[in-house]
């Protein structure tokens, strides 16, 4: 059986886990450890799954342990100084997380509220935006760059070309980029790409940190959002998150500061 702490635990102690009282799940030296402690830190660790008699125990030999230390700690008068500091900021901590556990709970981010603002986002995010269709291929020099350029003029085949690409991800599949906002890629890209008419191609290499990119474009569509299902989680999160910085602001522009 792992400890935190290694320290051999006779039967006689093992037993006494599970002969308190109901209040107490073992009494050390007289003082006991709460039932309802236990509980909690087995929810916790668990988290939702089944406990099994085993693990019980052991959280309790570890408490054990714990409580013998701290006992030995307090007899030598280690509770003052820096534990006593630290054992407040552990309660103020505590509290506050209660506080905001206890506001979240009550003021829950309802399905309404989420699909509302999720509306609200769609139409600012497609009012006017484009997603563009590319495929590019991407080289170190510019005279490269250019020597495709007169090729693919030439009437050679973008697929064939693209196998030089340094961008190998986007080769494996003959260069195409998949739809996107422009504002997702590095600003010369996006600027050449916009400028492009749907089929056409860059009549000049397009110089980015990453090196010379031949670029063309191959559609261009309204912007299409995620559905409401895909990011419901995450627009809850997100407002849940908003609901909590305002309770918390709230009582600090209440709060008398000196």
């Amino acid at each position: 059986m792992k400890h935190m702490f290694k320290f051999a635990l006779g039967a006689t102690l093992v037993s006494l886990a599970f002969t308190g009282n109901a209040q107490n799940a073992v009494t050390v030296n007289g003082k006991g450890i709460s039932s309802k402690v236990v509980d909690l830190l087995l929810k916790q660790q668990s988290q939702g799954k089944p406990v099994s008699p085993e693990q019980r125990k052991e959280l309790i030999n570890r408490l054990v342990d714990m409580e013998v230390l701290a006992q030995d700690g307090a007899k030598k008068g280690l509770g003052a100084g820096d534990v006593e500091l630290e054992l407040g900021l552990m309660k103020t901590n505590l509290l506050a997380r209660a506080a905001l556990k206890n506001y979240q709970d009550k003021n829950p981010v309802t399905d309404e509220q989420a699909k509302a603002n999720y509306d609200q986002q769609v139409k600012a995010m497609t009012s006017g935006v484009k997603e563009y269709q590319a495929r590019h291929i991407l080289v170190d020099s510019e005279a490269q760059a250019k020597e495709i350029i007169a090729k693919l003029k030439a009437g050679g085949k973008f697929e064939e070309l693209v196998k030089v690409s340094k961008d190998t991800g986007s080769a494996a599949q003959g260069g195409d980029l998949g739809f996107a906002n422009p504002a997702n890629y590095v600003k010369p890209f996006a600027d050449a790409l916009v400028a492009l008419k749907k089929g056409e191609l860059t009549q000049a290499p397009v110089k980015s940190e990453f090196g010379y990119h031949v670029i063309e474009l191959t559609d261009v569509r309204d912007s299409k959002p995620p559905s409401f299902e895909e990011v419901k989680a995450q627009i809850k999160e997100g407002m849940a998150q908003e609901k909590l910085a305002a309770y918390q602001k709230g009582l600090r522009d209440k709060a008398v500061v000196k």
